[in-house]
């Protein structure tokens, strides 16, 4: 591997994001606009869902760079919405940590907002988080 590449996958230059129990460590190489994830073609990971690719490229079609990076991320846990989601985090801590300037188009966009939602733990004598057994008067 050339040393341009290697010196992209430094730690330094890691956006992580994170979204219910997925993780992502998303790097954004100079390219013409492809997405890789764990190793697989983005489109073919997410099974062709537009929403899902949508979501992803959002942060760089506000800023016009779309066309000029490609996105690498690596993602473990969660299902396939919450682990777009944390690479959509991951991605836009990227682009402002490569130019502050950034901060200020993609706050109010909410892109570098973590979502907190995760999901309630069960409690006992319930079914679930909150669903308890059938009540029976008689």
């Amino acid at each position: 591997m050339n040393t341009k590449l290697e010196s992209v996958f430094q730690k330094e230059n890691i956006g992580l994001g994170k979204r219910k129990k997925a993780t992502a460590r998303v790097f954004l190489v100079p390219g013409e606009g492809n997405l890789i994830i764990n190793k697989v073609s983005g489109e073919k990971y997410l099974q062709f869902n537009t929403t899902y690719l949508n979501t992803i490229w959002s942060p760089l079609q506000k800023l016009n760079l779309d066309q000029q990076f490609d996105i690498v991320a690596l993602v473990n846990g969660g299902g396939l919405t919450g682990q777009t989601e944390a690479i959509q985090l991951g991605v836009a801590r990227l682009i402002c940590k490569m130019d502050p300037q950034n901060r200020q188009i993609l706050k109010p966009f909410g892109f570098l907002t973590r979502d907190a939602r995760i999901k309630e733990r069960k409690k006992y004598g319930l079914r679930k988080a909150r669903k308890a057994p059938q009540y029976s008067k008689r």
